[in-house]
């Protein structure tokens, strides 16, 4: 498969989904019709990947939010997707079963406004529609499979409040389980003080015309390789260290038709934000955390030689010392390899040293769009 790049980014995708649903609703019938919260209501994004079902429920609070419940599990949901191109049974089940538990959540905090999305695994499978259905059904949640523009762009708007008021060109890198999404976003146009305020405008769509006060997307890419698939494509290398130069190697030529990748760019007023449980595991390796804590990986930066010596240690440790290391943990260990091969391969094609973390992603983005439209966060 090619990346995606679509033409006319700067327009709205296509919606999937219908009106949305109250939490209240019975799983057996048909999801009702969603309402506004008030200006103290609870908002909800929920984020179906190849990997893991997320979700948050927030409450809005001065120009962000704050957290009130969330879950997380590893469902795996497109493991042998890349063989078969099917959503198989079994991580169909496993899901059910974790959207089952948010349904639950959903319906303590009587959450009236959410957003519940998913992306790759659905985007490819050729039963999605049907699984779609299924959930839908048995749960009562209503899933929208968004394009890859929009998961680029919510990514990029999650990240708003980590921009350096400095930053004249920025990338946001998002490696996902199933894709990879890279936005180039210019900001020279935009004053300093504002260009957080402009990453967050781009709720609305992506514009790819110069104006003035306004972030302009020079290019942007969906790559639909991520940890899981990246590793699926390359699981029958027996040596550790071949695997991930070739798996480095070959994310890399995924990138020939960014346009970016081909024009070199000046450090300075150049910021790199990715976000990623793969960026988020080399920062926590990094500080050596035992116990992963959010406050301490969120906003860090790390330079290249940083990001190097890490992934150089997980090189040394193996698998079986991956496996048992509690700063990668057991549910990350047979993937970290491959993430960070993207990883390497992004930081060693574009002109900088530094890299900020960002614990945050496409949930976050679904919550801040779904605020902002509704005007209950002051402004950044």
């Amino acid at each position: 498969m090619t990346p995606e790049r679509p033409a006319g980014a700067g327009a709205h995708p296509k919606s999937t989904h219908g009106p949305g649903m109250t939490a209240r609703a019975a799983t057996s019938a048909k999801p009702p019709r969603q309402t506004k919260p008030g200006r103290a209501g609870l908002y909800a994004a929920l984020d179906l990947g190849t990997n893991s079902c997320r979700m948050l429920i927030a409450r809005p609070k001065g120009a962000q939010f704050e957290v009130v419940d969330s879950f997380s599990k590893a469902v795996e949901l497109g493991t042998g997707l890349e063989q078969y191109g099917r959503l198989s049974y079994r991580p169909m089940e496993r899901t059910l079963h974790a959207l089952r538990i948010c349904r639950s959540k959903l319906d303590k905090h009587d959450v009236a406004s959410m957003r519940l999305v998913a992306t790759e695994a659905c985007r490819r499978a050729r039963n999605s529609r049907d699984f779609i259905r299924k959930v839908r059904r048995e749960t009562g949640l209503n899933l929208d499979i968004i394009t890859p523009e929009e998961e680029a762009r919510l990514a990029v708007v999650s990240c708003a409040s980590l921009v350096a008021r400095s930053t004249e060109q920025l990338l946001v890198l998002d490696i996902g389980g199933g894709s990879t999404e890279l936005v180039w976003v210019d900001l020279s146009s935009v004053a300093p003080a504002q260009r957080r305020a402009a990453i967050m405008d781009m709720h609305r769509g992506f514009s790819r015309t110069p104006r003035a006060g306004k972030a302009m997307v020079v290019d942007w890419i969906s790559v639909p390789m991520g940890v899981a698939t990246l590793r699926d494509m390359f699981a029958d290398v027996d040596d550790d260290a071949a695997r991930f130069a070739l798996m480095s190697w070959f994310f890399e030529e995924q990138l020939a038709d960014f346009s970016p990748y081909h024009s070199p760019q000046p450090r300075d007023g150049f910021q790199i934000i990715g976000t990623s449980g793969t960026i988020t595991t080399v920062a926590a390796s990094y500080l050596g955390l035992r116990r992963y804590d959010r406050n301490k990986v969120d906003g860090l930066t790390m330079t290249s030689d940083q990001i190097d010596q890490v992934v150089r240690d997980y090189l040394a440790l193996g698998p079986e010392g991956r496996r048992l290391d509690p700063r990668i943990g057991r549910e990350r260990h047979t993937q970290i390899m491959s993430g960070a091969a993207i990883l390497m391969a992004l930081m060693r094609v574009w002109p900088t040293d530094r890299m900020s973390v960002a614990d945050r992603g496409l949930r976050e983005g679904l919550l801040y769009s779904q605020m902002t439209r509704d005007g209950v966060l002051l402004p950044v």
